[in-house]
């Protein structure tokens, strides 16, 4: 891994600011017992900011394994920079007046910065659609690190895309005819109304689906596909097996195609109203399916490949040989 002074400064100083506000949110969480919409008013820009800190210092990092586009990519992390101090202005600002940031249009104002949010989350996503692109284009040496980042990377961004659907009305919204002087306009929850029973820590609803979970799983590929390569280079001098570049190589495409399964079942679980916490047989038998399928994987990937076999002499090319 290259030297932490050559990543991308712009993206490694909002991470440290990022830190920085994830604990004055954790003190406010503390100090402050003011609640918005069923959940401790500092929750919001607490989670963002731990979101953020690590999603920006992976970009930070990755930005260091393009080996040409570089200029593209450095202003790409600007951007993202840019539009990330964006968000979590207009989030903290909306706490500090006890509103709430997202689907708020009760005024204009609260409106204009809704607005200004969704703009800004668009180009944050096609920011990092760039650097993924890059990357893509980029030919890193070894396989198996191709492979985690490329892959956290479009998981990534599907997970992010997946917020998209939370911006727009909710079925009760729409079935509500109101939505041109509503309130509020889209919704994290499926099935039922967002602030009710809900997950600890996480807030997300236990009577219902909840966007939230696939969004947030989606969007940490970035770190955690990376982080299982790390682990096993790590694990590698006391395992034999993972000594072999290509049985890291075999692991990591078991745990990207896991992964993007483990997105799919949870988004669809999600959209039919299901909280994560109560899963039917249905999602219980596919999760099965994905479960065993990586297992199935893991296990072919540790598999010794045999040598290939040498290639025969055929007989008349023998006796000819004999013959001479």
């Amino acid at each position: 891994m290259s030297s932490w002074r050559s990543w991308h400064r712009p993206l490694v100083v909002f991470s440290a600011a990022m830190a920085a506000l994830a604990v004055v949110s954790a003190v406010g969480l503390v100090v402050d017992d003011r609640m918005l919409v069923g959940a401790p008013i500092w929750a919001k820009p607490f989670k963002f900011a731990v979101s953020f800190t690590a999603y920006c210092l992976t970009l930070a990092w990755m930005l260091t394994l393009l080996t040409r586009g570089r200029r593209i990519g450095r202003w790409a992390g600007h951007v993202v920079v840019l539009t990330g101090l964006a968000e979590m202005l207009i989030i903290t600002v909306q706490v500090v007046r006890g509103k709430r940031s997202h689907f708020n249009t009760a005024t204009a104002f609260d409106s204009a910065l809704w607005d200004a949010m969704g703009m800004t989350i668009v180009v944050l996503w096609a920011a990092t659609l760039v650097i993924a692109v890059l990357l893509l284009r980029t030919r890193l040496p070894d396989r198996a690190t191709a492979l985690a980042v490329r892959g956290g990377l479009l998981i990534s961004l599907a997970g992010a895309a997946l917020g998209f659907l939370m911006a727009r009305p909710s079925e009760s919204q729409r079935a509500a005819g109101n939505l041109d002087t509503a309130d509020v306009i889209g919704a994290h929850s499926v099935g039922v109304p967002d602030g009710g029973p809900s997950m600890a820590l996480t807030g997300w609803s236990t009577t219902g689906g909840d966007l939230r979970a696939p969004h947030f799983v989606g969007m940490h590929a970035l770190q955690m596909l990376p982080l299982l390569l790390i682990a096993l280079v790590l694990l590698a001098p006391r395992v034999a097996p993972l000594r072999d570049a290509g049985v890291r190589l075999r692991l990591v495409r078991v745990a990207v195609g896991g992964y993007a399964a483990l997105v799919a079942l949870i988004t669809w679980q999600a959209l039919r109203g299901q909280p994560l916490i109560h899963p039917d047989g249905a999602t219980l038998t596919v999760a099965g399916a994905i479960l065993a399928g990586v297992a199935y994987g893991t296990w072919r990937a540790l598999r010794p490949v045999a040598p290939a076999r040498p290639a025969r002499t055929s007989s008349s090319a023998a006796d000819k040989e004999h013959v001479a």
